[in-house]
């Protein structure tokens, strides 16, 4: 966050204020009463005279004055200070700068008005080449991730970064992404291309995984809160058996695929807080098309939604639901299939522990649903908002969801219906802006035959909770 400094001119306040102040009640401050003045801002007249920009170097002029010609329409110092701190905002989302100050000066020398003012934006540019260790999550899994970046390439925000992560369970990935931003465009959209290579193991499902490919993809927003991503894919799949013990129906699956993805993605965001909100909607809608090309066909539909609401002061009932459906034409094989069970989706289940297998191999289905009650309050005794209690929350939640099987007698409607329903209590832990740890103790209510439950405790690490 930059600092605002102003600097107001002495003459144009009167002895009364001038209009600018508004006496409230006196607070007493030792044996006399002294009137506390509150500035108007909104009522002081301003205009911007002229707007400088220190510390550029590889950044090119023309983004620069797109970015900051919304100053010079201001027509008070309180709109003076909005404006600013917006122009702010987009000089920092460019990701060509790590360190922006705002400094809000009267206007002098020639041109100058006697309304003017002049503001100077401080900026650090980013280096040449960044590096960096950090950690992501993915299907409760925590991987290290190695990268090195180049910002602002070109000077207009274009980015090149290249990964490699490597996760606890022998998974690698490796990617290179471009980025292209236009800050200036209506939308605001952002360009970007990936070259990829990825390496899961599934321990639950008997198989290994490796897909190399290219994902383009623009991203958008419609609204402040309404973000849409339109993606194509390409990629060659390899499916393995991971262990002499799977079973034969995974193994069908096994061998080298081509498949071609069309994908759009929309996400809608009204909470106050991605990981513990208090109040507000989230919903996440991905529809993708495969089959303009390569060995796959099918469409492919999930829903995600959550609704919060507070009901006294830290005490938050949170409603989530999902569901999906996938039709397959041809060619759709066991890691296209949907997936349920573990401490990020039905708590109280295995990984991937709900839904047919075939000797005791998760094989995954094509219609799903799946809905939680959760109730997330305070440490008891610990309520110290500022302490590193308020990375905790205690927990307490119902979950129920169903898989359809793909290939069973029954029709998906009846396996719509057959509900499975776990409750539990625990604690939650925050870590920073963008995933979550659980550990709950967890009481599985009603399961099939072919279900792997968890009965106890259950550790859970993710960025989405069902």
């Amino acid at each position: 966050m930059g600092t605002v400094h102003a600097k107001a001119n002495q003459h144009d306040i009167g002895d009364s204020g001038g209009g600018l102040f508004v006496f409230e009640e006196p607070v007493e401050m030792g044996e006399e009463p002294i009137p506390k003045p509150t500035i108007k801002l909104d009522g002081v007249r301003a205009r911007v005279d002229r707007v400088h920009v220190d510390g550029l170097n590889r950044t090119k002029d023309d983004i620069i004055k797109n970015t900051i010609d919304d100053l010079f329409h201001a027509t008070d110092f309180e709109d003076v200070i909005v404006r600013a701190h917006k122009v702010r905002r987009a000089l920092d989302s460019m990701g060509c700068f790590r360190d922006i100050g705002v400094f809000i000066d009267v206007s002098s020398g020639p041109g100058s008005t006697p309304e003017g003012l002049e503001v100077t934006f401080q900026v650090k540019e980013l280096s040449r080449v960044i590096g960096g260790i950090n950690t992501t999550v993915s299907e409760n899994e925590g991987n290290l991730v190695l990268g090195v970046k180049m910002p602002n390439i070109a000077g207009r925000g274009e980015k090149l970064q290249a990964e490699y992560s490597m996760g606890y369970r022998s998974t690698s990935n490796f990617n290179v992404t471009a980025t292209k931003p236009y800050p200036h465009k209506p939308l605001v959209p952002i360009v970007s291309a990936s070259v990829y290579q990825q390496t899961h193991e599934y321990p639950w499902s008997g198989y290994r995984l490796l897909d190399r490919g290219l994902l383009m993809d623009l991203a958008f927003k419609s609204s402040p809160t309404t973000k849409h991503n339109l993606q194509w894919e390409g990629l060659v799949r390899e499916t393995a058996a991971l262990s002499k013990t799977t079973s034969f129906k995974v193994r069908e699956s096994s061998g080298p695929q081509m498949k071609s993805i069309l994908r759009h993605i929309v996400t809608v965001d009204h909470r106050d807080d991605a990981i513990f909100p208090s109040q507000g909607s989230w919903v996440q809608f991905s529809s993708e098309l495969a089959g303009l090309g390569g060995g796959v066909a099918h469409l492919k539909t999930e829903l995600q939604a959550q609704q919060n609401y507070e009901l006294i002061e830290d005490i938050v009932l949170q409603l989530a639901g999902a569901a999906g459906v996938l039709h397959d034409m041809f060619g759709t094989e066991i890691p296209d299939h949907f997936f349920l069970g573990g401490p990020t989706t039905l708590r109280g289940f295995q990984q991937r522990g709900v839904g047919p297998h075939s000797d005791g191999q998760a094989t995954g289905g094509k219609v799903y649903w799946a809905a939680g009650a959760h109730v997330y309050a305070p440490l008891p005794f610990l309520r110290n908002k500022n302490g590193i209690s308020s990375l905790f929350r205690s927990h307490f939640f119902v979950n129920a969801g169903c898989l359809a099987a793909p290939d069973n007698g029954l029709t998906n409607w009846e396996w719509a219906n057959s509900a499975r329903v776990s409750c539990g209590a625990g604690v939650a832990l925050r870590l920073g802006s963008v995933a979550r740890l659980e550990l709950n103790y967890c009481a599985p209510l009603k399961a099939r035959t072919n279900d792997c439950t968890a009965h106890g405790l259950q550790f859970g690490l993710g960025v989405h909770f069902l």
